[in-house]
C-alpha cells in the first residue's frame, strides 16, 4: 500500500515509517519542511497556504495521522491547552480537505486518539464501549474523533487509535520517567494505587499497520497493551530494568505544585484494555511491562 502520514518524523511515526518500508509498503511524508527532511522516504510539502498535497501524492491507499502539539511538554497554561487542541484539529481538518480533493480516496483513514478520553478511576475498567469523561483532556479526544469521523462521509473507513503511554527508546513518556531511578532517587509516585496504560512503541506502530490492513476495525480502538500496572508495581519495573532501587516517594502535592493540571496524567490513570485489537487477533509482541522494559533498556 501507499500510506501518507502525518507526524511521520517523530517518536511514533519514525518507527511506523520503518515498520511499512520492512513490510513492503511505501509510506510518504507529508511535513511542513520537506526540504529539511530525510530523503530516504517521499516528503509532500502541506499546511502552507500555497501548499497542494494532493497534487503530489497521486493515488494512495490510505492516510494515518498522528500530528499533533505533545500533551507533555510544558505546564498546562490556557494558551498551551488550546495549542494541543488546535494543532490537532487543524491537522486533521487539512487531512479531510486533502482525502476530498483526491480523485480517488484512499480505503481507510486512521488517526491517532488517546485512553485520555476515559474518566479517572482505581477501580473500574475501561473498553471502546465505556463511558467517556469530563475536562479537558476527553474534551480535546472528543473534538479530536468527532473531525475525523467526518472521512467516513466520503466512504473513507475511519479507526481511531487511542494511545496509552508510549514506551521505547528516543522518546515517549519513558525517559522522564526513568530520570529518577538513573539518579539512584526512583519510587512511588502519588498514592501508586493510579493505573498505568501504556503500550511499546513498536506495538503501536504495528497495530497501526493491522488497523490498515483489517477491513473490520473501524472506530475507537484501544491501543494498550493487555498489561497495564498500578504506578507502583510499574515502578518497580522500570527500576528492576536498569538495576536501581525503588524507594524514594514523590508526593501528589509536589508534583501539583511543579506541574500544576498536567499532574493529572502521573497522579491519576485509567486501567484501559484493548478489547477490539484482541478481537480482532492482534497479537503483542510485548504484552507485559517487563517484556517491554527489557527490550528497551536491555538492547
Amino acid at each position: 500500500m501507499k500510506i501518507a502520514i502525518t507526524g511521520g518524523t517523530g517518536f511514533l511515526g519514525r518507527t511506523l515509517v520503518r515498520l511499512l518500508q520492512e513490510t513492503g509498503h511505501e509510506p510518504v511524508i507529508l511535513t511542513r519542511n520537506p526540504e529539511n527532511s530525510n530523503r530516504d522516504v517521499q516528503q509532500v510539502g502541506y499546511l502552507h497556504r500555497d501548499s497542494r498535497p494532493e497534487s503530489e501524492l497521486g493515488t494512495v491507499d490510505a492516510i494515518v495521522n498522528l500530528a499533533g502539539t505533545s500533551i507533555n511538554d510544558g505546564r498546562w497554561t490556557e494558551e498551551r491547552k488550546a495549542a494541543i487542541l488546535e494543532s490537532r484539529i487543524r491537522t486533521t481538518s487539512e487531512v479531510l480537505r486533502i482525502i476530498r480533493a483526491l480523485p480517488e480516496k484512499p480505503k481507510v483513514l486512521v488517526n491517532a486518539s488517546a485512553v485520555g478520553v476515559y474518566p479517572y478511576s482505581e477501580k473500574a475498567v475501561f473498553t471502546e464501549d465505556s463511558p467517556q469523561g469530563d475536562g479537558f483532556l476527553p474534551g480535546v479526544v472528543r473534538e479530536w474523533e468527532w473531525k475525523a469521523q467526518a472521512a467516513e462521509d466520503v466512504g473513507v473507513r475511519t479507526a481511531f487509535m487511542r494511545f496509552g503511554i508510549l514506551l521505547g527508546r528516543g522518546g515517549g513518556a519513558l525517559p522522564l520517567i526513568s530520570l529518577p531511578y538513573r539518579l539512584f532517587a526512583g519510587g512511588t509516585v502519588g498514592s501508586g494505587r493510579q493505573w498505568v496504560s501504556w503500550i511499546h512503541v513498536e506495538d503501536a506502530a504495528r497495530a497501526i499497520l493491522f488497523a490498515l490492513e483489517s477491513d473490520s476495525i473501524s472506530g475507537p480502538v484501544n491501543t494498550v497493551a493487555p498489561g497495564a500496572l498500578r504506578m507502583k508495581d510499574f515502578g518497580k519495573e522500570v527500576g528492576r530494568a536498569l538495576g536501581r532501587p525503588h524507594w524514594m516517594p514523590a508526593p501528589a502535592f509536589a508534583l501539583k505544585a511543579a506541574l500544576g493540571e498536567k499532574s493529572e496524567i502521573v497522579l491519576k490513570g485509567q486501567h484501559v484494555v484493548p478489547k477490539r485489537l484482541e478481537q480482532a487477533g492482534f497479537r503483542f509482541k510485548f504484552p507485559d511491562a517487563r517484556s517491554a522494559l527489557e527490550e528497551i533498556y536491555q538492547a
